[in-house]
């Protein structure tokens, strides 16, 4: 029923990369990226379980999805990492980033999800095609607001935690090479 081909392992890379010029942190785009497959699940979980087809209005629907999510996940892992930057542990940031951006996330989730009501009820020549973006994004939004809210802090802590831990690594092994450098400095 959903033959989409997805993303490849190339374009992502590709994108992650791009992320991370912007960012200047690799970490911070891929604890984004992470968080957008949950309102796709949803809104693919949504169409499949009222048997309407993954055509051109689902694709449609599926890239709102991902832009909104998107947004989310930016929120919370901004607002996070500027609690992290003002001394706070990596926990303690990535659930305050989470509790100051619960509210305005809802809001906004909400109002869209209220403001697409009226194509996933349609009636009528067409209703077909708007029920299915209006089914799609419904239900992917209601995952990505009640599901993503909750695994993006937990994202963001698990890869700024392997990042912290890999910077670590990094940092060592050139003092290594110092070290090794002045011993045979030393025995010449």
């Amino acid at each position: 029923m959903f033959r989409s081909k997805g993303l490849s392992f190339r374009r992502f890379t590709k994108l992650c990369k791009h992320s991370w010029v912007a960012c200047s942190s690799w970490a911070l785009p891929i604890s984004v990226l992470l968080g957008t497959p949950i309102a796709v699940f949803g809104a693919f979980l949504a169409l499949f379980g009222r048997g309407l087809e993954n055509n051109v209005d689902a694709q449609i629907g599926l890239v709102m999805l991902i832009g909104l999510s998107a947004k989310n996940a930016i929120l919370i892992v901004e607002f996070a990492r500027a609690e992290r930057e003002r001394g706070k542990s990596l926990g303690d940031a990535a659930l305050e980033g989470a509790r100051l951006r619960l509210r305005p996330i809802l809001m906004t989730s909400f109002a869209f999800i209220l403001g697409c009501v009226p194509p996933w009820v349609a009636v009528g020549a067409g209703a077909v095609s708007r029920q299915i973006i209006g089914t799609a994004v419904i239900w992917g939004m209601l995952a990505a607001a009640f599901i993503a809210i909750f695994m993006v802090p937990v994202l963001f802590y698990l890869v700024e935690k392997y990042s912290d831990r890999k910077e670590k690594i990094q940092s060592k092994a050139p003092q290594a090479e110092e070290v090794g450098a002045s011993q045979s400095a030393r025995d010449r």
